[in-house]
């Protein structure tokens, strides 16, 4: 596996801001690129390496945008954008396909403030954690006023909610969060950073191949941090109000290695990665050796003096190694860590 230099249209310094990618320009460049260093067609790969991108958007990674994961060091985000482009330039010839997970929301949703009243009709304030104690004490309680945008009736609003908080509890989850507005659909916010767009785009250009973008996060009774599945599945009566995913485990079972990276390491990477572990043990557990964590592409919640989920992220990762899967760094040559899995599949 070569690796590439880096493109001379690849701007460090822009990975923080957002501008326009000049589509028809750099489409003529990947091209060219292709054509100079002899990079084939993905569908002439011999092995096949996806790289899945979690909720690489504006929302998480531009600072002063509504919930910049910026880690301990506080430009995580943008620090892991620099280094997944450059990623992806350098093993431009290697990557046979590119997914991105896109979270997506409305106003109206479990986890934002218009949704819950307490009771002087106040909305909780962002990055409030509301428990199933809280809502059994009536802390806090379903806001009637948006029953009807939602197509539900206030009773059932708030038989949900109590529902919701207990299953969390129940499930050893996180309780709910209230967040800021973010991943606004139609808004800024949904897009994906602008350099991490442009060199998807050039990757799909230069091997011929389209990117998979993928929609989650939109169902307004429940959160969704993992890309496989919603937080809960169930209502109160025990019907339906989601359905997991098998199309990563999908994936998997077609590829010969597969490279996660994202926002936040706490929170959606996380749980996305801990739901196809789960499916995989299901389904075959040798599949958990084609997994690699590109560990310096992905950065924690942390809110300076209101919350800091670092440690539990560096254990989740911990115990992501300890079953099988590979913890990385983007800076390391793609046949050092690819070395087992490549003679495996030789054999």
């Amino acid at each position: 596996m070569k690796e590439y230099p880096i493109p001379s249209h690849f701007d460090p310094h822009k990975v923080e801001e957002v501008w326009r990618v000049p589509y028809q320009k750099r489409a003529g460049q990947a091209l060219a690129w292709a054509g100079e260093h002899a990079i084939r067609p993905a569908a002439e790969d011999d092995f096949k390496l996806g790289l899945l991108l979690i909720d690489v958007q504006n929302t998480f990674c531009i600072p002063d945008f509504e919930l910049f994961v910026g880690g301990r060091s506080g430009t995580g985000a943008v620090d892991d954008n620099r280094r997944l482009c450059q990623f992806i330039y350098r093993n431009l010839g290697a990557i046979s396909e590119i997914s991105l997970t896109m979270d997506t929301h409305d106003p109206f949703q479990i986890f934002h403030a218009v949704f819950l009243v307490d009771e002087n009709g106040d909305h909780p304030d962002p990055m409030t954690l509301i428990s199933a104690d809280d809502v059994r004490a009536g802390k806090w309680k379903f806001n009637p006023a948006v029953a009807e945008g939602l197509g539900v009736d206030p009773e059932f609003g708030q038989e949900h909610l109590l529902h919701y908080t207990q299953d969390l509890e129940k499930q050893e989850k996180y309780d709910l969060t209230i967040w800021p507005y973010h991943a606004m659909l139609g808004g800024i916010g949904h897009a994906v950073v602008s350099a991490v767009e442009e060199a998807v785009f050039f990757h799909s250009i230069a091997r011929y191949h389209r990117a998979d973008f993928i929609v989650k996060g939109d169902n307004p009774l429940t959160e969704h941090y993992s890309a496989v599945g919603p937080e809960v599945l169930r209502g109160p009566e025990g019907e339906a109000i989601a359905d997991k995913s098998s199309q990563f485990l999908e994936k998997l079972q077609t590829l010969d290695a597969l490279v996660i990276a994202g926002q936040a390491k706490s929170h959606c990477v996380a749980w996305t990665i801990n739901d196809l572990l789960d499916d995989v043990r299901q389904e075959n557990p040798e599949l958990v050796e084609k997994v690699y964590l590109l560990e310096d592409c992905t950065s924690p919640v942390v809110v300076p003096g209101v919350v800091d989920y670092t440690e539990g992220a560096e254990a989740a990762f911990q115990r992501f190694s300890e079953a099988g899967m590979h913890v990385v760094q983007s800076t390391d040559p793609l046949p050092n860590w690819l070395e087992g899995v490549m003679e495996k599949n030789k054999s």
